[in-house]
């Protein structure tokens, strides 16, 4: 039952941050483009400020597309903290700690999730005995 709950949250974090990433990199799902992005990373303090966007898109597509295919899971946790630490640096933590002002509660479980799940890693199976499982024989 757990390596299901892990699939589960690894494959809706892999969603999450492709979305993400995609809303910001191509403006898809009515995001603001690579060049909206841009700007607003600007408006942050950020510079040279395409350098950065590019950093911060870069890094939830590709924690997006580890944890969709359950590659590299502990690096795609570290990339959601490092992008999410920064988010609520200069942008949510000044506004408290609950979503509905702003503030930085939701940024904290999307890191928290991503960290769990990048330690708990990937399983191929969840049938006992299997490559991938914890009863495995070596």
């Amino acid at each position: 039952m757990f390596d299901l709950g892990v699939l589960a949250l690894r494959l809706v974090l892999g969603a999450v941050f492709l979305g993400h990433g995609a809303q910001k990199a191509f403006g898809a799902f009515g995001g603001p483009g690579f060049d909206g992005a841009t700007g607003f990373v600007g408006s942050l303090g950020f510079r040279p400020a395409r350098f950065w966007a590019a950093l911060a898109v870069g890094g939830e597509l590709a924690a997006g597309f580890l944890f969709l295919l359950g590659l590299l899971t502990p690096l795609a946790g570290l990339l959601v903290l490092a992008t999410m630490a920064v988010a609520i640096a200069k942008v949510h933590g000044p506004k408290g700690f609950f979503v509905q002002n702003g503030g930085y509660e939701y940024n904290l479980v999307l890191i928290i999730a991503a960290l769990a799940v990048g330690r708990a890693g990937f399983r191929w199976t969840t049938c006992s005995g299997s490559p991938g499982s914890n009863t495995a024989r070596r």
